[in-house]
């Protein structure tokens, strides 16, 4: 919302206006004016409703001054236009209206039928049908109109209120008064609105629900007889979008555009506002994007309260209760969003997880891919927290409060766990070796024997349990053609925690692929890692490689492969001690040469043998002397 309002008064020589400026100021009616042209008058925000300051600018239409008048106008965020006869009513149209679109200004205009005192009498409405709605037809850009007197003191605070609400609460984004309809962007907005207050998501708000809704807007409670009164305008106005269940959504625009067409514009705003919405109706910048900054060497999880929430999601949403989310129930949990983040679309969502038999993601599924997600990008999922309608527990409202940051762990070869719950994984390996069937058997697929060749990356993520019983998610991605970009660039492999080199035991060229790599990137050995001889099923053959991989291993002081098949069901134990690695990093990398012996005994019996000899020989030389 705007903090400060610029008014510009405009109108023809003698409609009154610097009249209404003095009347507002004095409080009472100046006769005799000194000045034609009155200076400009700074209101602070403790005086007035809207608690804006308001800057108010007399002008002069005399053709000398239309220099000045052109700057003033391009000044200000909304305009003041007054008239006071027949004729200056005629040049409203005639000049004044084409003169603002010439100057090319897009603010909304205040029209004010000045001199009430000296026309003949009749009701507003009157006044309005026949003067001010043929000209608010012709030009939209006319917010709102109103009859005064600066003479008789009437409607002038209005006057100057309807200018500073015509800046803090716009009818323009919200109504087309042409159409008699609600504008898209607002339409958009409201059924976001209703579908973050629909808790049950059962297409109703019940009574609990709008009282939920009118806290939050307006900070007050709703009465009882304020309820009903609302279940009544809106039955009357649709008679099916009120029953016993509560307001349908078309109930809830209908009767926002009540609001509009009622003047009670600023209702609107003040629901809009309340859940972020800007004077554009798009979601603050700062509530989509807050600052969360994860620093180097740590990584960014969900809190209790993140997956709390997003547990919650998945359960409200599964509506046929089959334990999997099908295509129709994630349209309907995206709804309030701009769809699915690119990046899961990117990694073919929902194939990067686990899904039940049907092919729908389920609730370890849906858990893995925003754990993988905020690991990954954490701004992508605060981003989606907001969208989503995520409320801290604390009156702040920080979406940042679902995420928090692990502890740094620059140094891997330290002895111990890292505080860590989400992990990252690294498959490297020749063409062929099996990397997709592992990821394939990491998310509970079936064996595929038909060859897939991996041009992009591929990750796939899922829940794993660590010896003890804790769990956590582990992040396998298989590169790609990517390989060499990702290898080479190191923040990518400082946010890896660990390396898989997987070989097909069965193909005598596999194993030669993982040394050449090793030594075309010696960065590799600062990461934690582990080798497995995947295709154990099959027939074992002898490597093409200076050594075996057993005798490589072992050379360079590391653990022998671990000999898997994904045709196994022991497979699941590879995935077990992945996840014990990259949680506890010293144990992947290489051992320590063997100790030197404890020579402190010796050490020790060669001191007390010497100190025995010279012992006596002190003893010897005392008696020889003795003699």
């Amino acid at each position: 919302m705007s903090t400060a309002v610029r008014i510009c008064v405009c109108g023809d020589e003698g409609t009154g206006k610097s009249s209404l400026i003095a009347s507002l100021v004095k409080d009472v009616f100046v006769a005799n004016k000194i000045q034609s042209v009155l200076p400009q008058i700074t209101i602070p925000p403790t005086i007035g409703t809207e608690n804006v300051t308001t800057t108010i600018v007399d002008t002069s239409a005399r053709p000398q001054d239309r220099t000045t008048l052109r700057k003033e106008i391009r000044k200000s965020n909304v305009i003041l236009l007054v008239y006071s006869d027949h004729y200056s009513y005629e040049r409203v149209a005639l000049f004044w209206m084409p003169y603002f679109r010439s100057l090319g200004v897009n603010v909304p205009v205040v029209l004010c039928a000045n001199k009430s005192d000296l026309t003949a009498e009749g009701s507003f409405a009157q006044v309005v049908e026949e003067e001010m709605l043929p000209v608010m037809a012709e030009f939209r850009e006319i917010d709102s109109c109103i009859r005064s007197s600066a003479k008789e003191h009437r409607n002038v605070v209005e006057v100057f209120y309807l200018c500073q609400k015509a800046v803090t609460h716009p009818i323009a984004p919200l109504y087309d008064h042409k159409e008699g309809q609600l504008k898209p962007a607002c339409v958009d907005a409201l059924k976001r609105i209703f579908y973050l207050c629909d808790k049950d998501q059962d297409g109703y708000l019940n009574d609990q629900e709008m009282r939920d809704f009118q806290e939050k807007s307006f900070e007050k409670p709703l009465l009882p007889e304020e309820l009903d009164n609302i279940k009544q305008t809106v039955g009357k106005a649709v008679p099916s979008s009120a029953t016993d269940k509560g307001i349908d959504q078309r109930g809830f625009l209908q009767l926002n555009k009540l609001y509009a067409e009622k003047g009670r514009h600023e209702t609107i705003w003040i629901i809009l506002r309340k859940h972020h919405y800007t004077d554009s109706l798009s979601l603050e910048d700062n509530f989509l994007h807050p600052r969360f900054e994860v620093p180097d060497y740590a990584s960014a999880e969900l809190s209790p309260a993140g997956y709390r929430f997003f547990m919650d999601l998945f359960l409200t949403f599964d509506k046929d209760n089959d334990g999997g989310l099908n295509n129709q129930e994630l349209t309907a949990l995206f709804a309030p969003t701009p769809g699915l983040p690119s990046s899961w679309s990117e990694t073919s969502f929902p194939s990067s997880t686990v899904r039940n038999e049907a092919g729908h993601i389920t609730l370890q599924g849906w858990l893995a891919q925003w754990s993988m997600t905020t690991f990954l990008e954490p701004k992508t999922t605060l981003e989606y927290l907001a969208y989503l309608g995520f409320e801290a527990p604390n009156s702040r409202n920080l979406t940042t409060a679902a995420l928090k940051i692990t502890k740094p762990r620059k140094r891997r070869r330290r002895p111990g766990r890292v505080e860590r719950n989400v992990v990252l994984c690294y498959l490297l390996g020749s063409s062929g070796a099996g990397k997709s069937s592992l990821l394939d058997s990491f998310l509970n697929r079936p064996f595929d024997s038909l060859y897939h060749p991996t041009i992009k990356p591929r990750r796939a993520v899922n829940s794993v349990e660590l010896h003890g019983g804790k769990q956590c998610y582990l992040i396998f991605e298989e590169l790609g053609e990517l390989e060499p970009a990702i290898l080479e660039n190191q923040a990518k492999l400082d946010a890896c925690d660990l390396i898989c080199y997987a070989y097909d035991s069965s193909e005598p060229d596999s194993f030669s692929h993982i040394v050449e790599l090793r030594k075309k990137y010696p960065q590799l050995d600062e990461l934690p890692a582990i080798y497995t001889a995947l295709k154990a099923d099959r027939d074992k053959t002898t490597q093409r490689s200076e050594l075996q991989p057993d005798a490589y291993t072992s050379a360079i002081n590391m653990n022998a492969p671990l000999h898997v098949s994904v045709t196994w069901n022991s497979i699941s134990e590879l995935f077990v001690a992945l996840a014990e690695a990259a949680t506890n990093p010293s144990t992947a990398f290489p051992k320590s040469e063997e100790p030197p012996a404890d020579r402190t005994s010796l050490y020790m019996a060669l001191g007390a043998t010497t100190c025995a000899a010279l012992a006596a020989f002190m003893i010897w030389r005392r008696s020889t002397t003795a003699g």
